[in-house]
Order: C-alpha cells, then sequence, then structure tokens
C-alpha cells in the first residue's frame, strides 16, 4: 500500500523561499527607482537649459538694441558682475525706451523693467521684475555672469567705466543638482551694442 508524501514547505524552505524573494524585490524596486532618478534628473536638465538658453536669447536681444533713453540719458546705466543695467525697448507696441536690468541672483537669472511715465518721461515707476531661469549656479560658483569688453576688444574690470563698453558675453552656468553628476553646463553667448558700435 503506498503513501501520499503530503507533507508541505518545511520553515526552512519557507524562510529561504522569503529571502529569494525578498532579495529580488529589493533588486526591482533599486532598479525603479535608480531609473526613476536619472529619468526625473534628464527631464529636469532638460527643461532647465531649454529655459536658460530662452533667458539668455531675451538678454542678448536686449543687449544688442540698447539705445539712449527718451530723456537723451546714455544707454549703459550701469555694469557688474552679475548685473547690467541699461536703456532699451523692450516692449513690444510702446514707443517709449525702458530701463532694463539683467541680473543673477541667488540661483535665478531674472530681468527688471522699469516703464517710464509721464512728460517729459521719468523712470521712477516700480520695477517689474521676471524669474527668467532657474539652477543657474553663477553666484554659487562664483562666476562672473557678464564680461564686458571696449570698442578695441580689451576686457573692462573697472565697472566704474561703463561708458566705455562696446560688447558684453553672456555666461550662465546650470546645475539641477549640485550635490550628483554630471556637473554644470555652460551656456555662453555674446552681443555687441549696436547703437554704440561706431562711438
Amino acid at each position: 500500500m503506498k503513501h501520499l508524501n503530503t507533507r508541505g514547505m518545511t520553515f526552512i524552505e519557507a524562510m529561504v523561499w522569503i529571502a529569494v524573494f525578498t532579495a529580488a524585490m529589493l533588486a526591482l524596486v533599486s532598479t525603479l527607482i535608480y531609473f526613476y532618478k536619472t529619468d526625473h534628473y534628464v527631464i529636469a536638465e532638460a527643461s532647465a537649459t531649454a529655459s536658460a538658453q530662452h533667458a539668455m536669447d531675451i538678454a542678448v536681444r536686449a543687449i544688442r538694441t540698447a539705445s539712449y533713453s527718451n530723456v537723451g540719458a546714455y544707454p549703459v546705466i550701469s555694469i557688474a558682475p552679475n548685473q547690467i543695467s541699461f536703456y532699451a525697448n523692450v516692449t513690444k507696441g510702446d514707443p517709449y525706451t525702458q530701463q532694463v536690468r539683467f541680473f543673477a541672483q541667488g540661483t535665478s537669472f531674472e530681468e527688471g523693467v522699469i516703464e517710464p511715465s509721464g512728460d517729459p518721461p521719468s523712470y521712477a515707476n516700480p520695477e517689474t521684475i521676471t524669474d527668467l531661469s532657474d539652477y543657474v549656479q553663477n553666484i554659487g560658483v562664483g562666476t562672473s555672469t557678464f564680461l564686458y569688453y571696449d570698442q578695441s576688444g580689451n576686457q573692462i574690470t573697472d565697472y566704474s567705466k561703463f561708458q566705455n563698453v562696446r560688447f558684453v558675453i553672456v555666461n550662465l552656468f546650470l546645475d539641477v543638482s549640485t550635490t550628483s553628476l554630471p556637473t554644470q553646463l555652460v551656456l555662453t553667448s555674446s552681443a555687441a551694442l549696436r547703437n554704440l558700435i561706431t562711438h
């Protein structure tokens, strides 16, 4: 007479099965988390790069069109390593010239615009600030956002000589995560002040 073996798993077999299953699940979850973080970083980096490129295009286009104010003030107001202020017409459909400022602050690249008012026009109105791009690390890494050059191509390091500026290089150092690789991305563009190029 044959007896069927109806014995179930032993305690040791159950523990081994649970250990194998747990290890497999941990490996799967770790892989998913890794790919999620990688994809998230790539998407964030692509978005930050597109935003910074757009911000740089806005700044370069405005700098190129720097011009005398509506009351005859000199086109360039002031310069600094991380800020430039000047007059330009950046508002479509507006016949007046605005007071414009581009600057790096914290991890942002921003634009400030003052609309003139009155007759003769006055630039006493509040400045409207627009955040153009985030993840900008120029301040954190101690790198100038703006470099200035005179008519002869010599770099201007004495910022009181803003009347000599004829050419500006804009550098934006981007890094979505300063605690992980890859390292920062650098975007560079330049602008000649067309209305001053022959002065």
